[in-house]
Formats: C-alpha cells, structure tokens, sequence
C-alpha cells in the first residue's frame, strides 16, 4: 500500500516539500549547488529572480524532471526518486512552460489525460474521472468549448486548457513554470485568480513568475533567487524592498504599497534622473484634473 498523497512528513512534521543540500544542473552544467529550502505546506509560493538564475531548474527539480547529482529532493518525507512515477503524479502537478498538443485533439479528451495517474489494467475509466474532467473543465470555463478542436483555440483558451488538465490530476500540490509567459494582461490576470481561487481551496502552489508585482499580489511565500543560489525567502512585504530589487535584479526602482491590494508595487525609476514624481489628487467633486495653482500677481509699485 502507498502512503497517503495527502500528507505531509509524519516523521520530523517537516513540510511535504523539501529540498536538501541539493545540486542539480543539466548534463555536466552545475545550476544550483548545495541548494537547501522547503515548501510551506498550503502556501502560495512564487520563486522569483532575473533570467538564468535557476528558478526553472529548481521547478523541475521538484517534480522529479530533473534529479539531483547530490543530495535529494524530499516529497513526503522520502526522496522523490524512490516513488513509482504514478505515485508521484498523485501528489504533485507540473504545467511546464510550453506543452505541445497532439493533432486533432478535443478539449476534453486533453482535459481526460490528466487522470492517467489513477488509470491502470484493473480500474480504467470510471465515473469519478469523469466527474473530475466536468469540474475542471467548469473551473477553468472551458464547458462550452469541450468538443473543440485544441488547434482552434486562442492562446489563452490554450492555455487554460492546461490548467484544466492539471487540475484534473487532482493533486494537493501544483507547480507552475511561468505560466502567464506570452499572455496579454487580461488573460495573466484570469489565470493568476484561477490560481489563487486553487490557493483557496487549500492546494499548494509552486510558481516561477517573472513579474514581481505578480508574485507580490498573489504569492504569501517568495522564494528569490540569483546565480543558482537562494538569496532570501518571506512575505512580499518582507522581501520586496528596493534594496532588493536592486542588488538582485541591478534596477533602481520605488517599492510602494499597492493602491488596490496594499501589497508591495515595484515601479522602475528613470534612470536619467531618478526622481519620483507625485501624483497630484483629483478633485472628489468634479472628478477631473486640479487646475494648475495660479501665480501671484506682483503687486504694482507704480
């Protein structure tokens, strides 16, 4: 009998996620080395840092795509290597990058592969698949548009598909590589609440975000990384300074509250001049711009 995919580390009471004193890379190309943190249990964690820094490296690491030249990756309280893929496909999901769809599938059909965890000789198909495609395809809005052609929807009908897909696989915790790359504003925002209401629902979430007004509005739990390194972890607002942003990312930038949800904005400074301008207020009873003060006339001397 397998453990539970619903529990975390009975032995230590560690998080369900932990990566120890780990070194992974591609091939002979050493990425990250002796790299050691852990998932918050139930957290919405967003890892963050400038190009090539290893954030994709360590997503992957999680989901067991790559393994580690030493030290190991912990899911569960045991080394993630040591499960069946299956069992791992039970406890944790992967939206990489880019997926790739086959010709000429529908929807639902793509939705429906992400049951193959709970598929096998003896329990095929059955009505709890089912009922796990029909709500992830409510989820995620694609109901009306199941018996579509993947190949004739937009890219964020695409991917959303995905998700929908992912969230079928119905694991406790899921792993996002930078998920909204390539969308416009408006979809990055539809699926940035789609995540949250995941959040919500008490799913771990694992994301690597580039934007770090993104990562501060919806993530509890920052990761920042920097030359395969971990810099810092914490809140948004513990983390997210314009210290930070400078010496992480080497950009000049004002750290202010959010004026909708209080969390840190990051706004780049000029660079020409490095000033702030002030935003003047409007005028509550005519709602438009304050008329510019006028000057003060010099008084006649004649």
């Amino acid at each position: 009998m397998t453990d539970s995919p619903g529990t975390a580390d009975p032995a230590a009471g560690r998080p369900r996620v932990v990566v120890d004193d780990a070194t992974i890379g591609y091939d002979k190309r050493t990425i990250s080395e002796r790299l050691s943190m852990e998932i918050p249990d139930g957290s919405f964690t967003a890892i963050i840092g400038p190009n090539g820094c290893g954030k994709s490296t360590l997503l992957r690491a999680l989901a067991r795509v790559l393994a580690p030249s030493s030290g190991t990756v912990l899911l569960d309280g045991k080394a993630i290597g040591a499960y069946k893929s299956k069992e791992v496909a039970r406890r944790l999901g992967l939206l990489p990058q880019s997926s790739l769809a086959p010709d000429g599938i529908r929807v639902a059909d793509l939705v429906a592969r992400g049951r193959a965890p709970y598929q096998n000789l003896i329990h095929q198909w059955r009505p709890s698949d089912e009922d796990a495609v029909a709500a992830a395809l409510a989820a995620t809005r694609l109901t009306e548009l199941s018996g579509w052609l993947v190949d004739e929807l937009s890219g964020g009908q695409r991917q959303r598909v995905w998700v929908a897909m992912l969230l079928a696989q119905d694991t406790p915790i899921m792993l996002l590589d930078e998920p909204t790359t390539f969308l416009d504003i408006a979809h990055q925002y539809e699926l940035m609440e789609l995540f949250r209401d995941f959040h919500d629902q008490g799913k771990t979430i694992v994301c690597v975000l580039h934007d770090l007004n993104q990562a501060a509005r919806y993530a509890d739990h920052l990761i920042v990384m920097r030359d395969g390194r971990i810099v810092t972890t914490g809140t948004p607002r513990d983390v997210i300074t314009a210290e930070l942003v400078e010496s992480v990312f080497g950009l000049r930038a004002l750290v202010a509250p959010d004026p909708v949800t209080g969390t840190p904005s990051v706004t780049p400074l000029d660079p020409r001049t490095a000033t702030v301008h002030p935003v003047e207020p409007r005028d509550p009873d005519t709602d438009h711009e304050p008329s510019p003060p006028r000057r003060q006339e010099k008084e006649s001397t004649r």
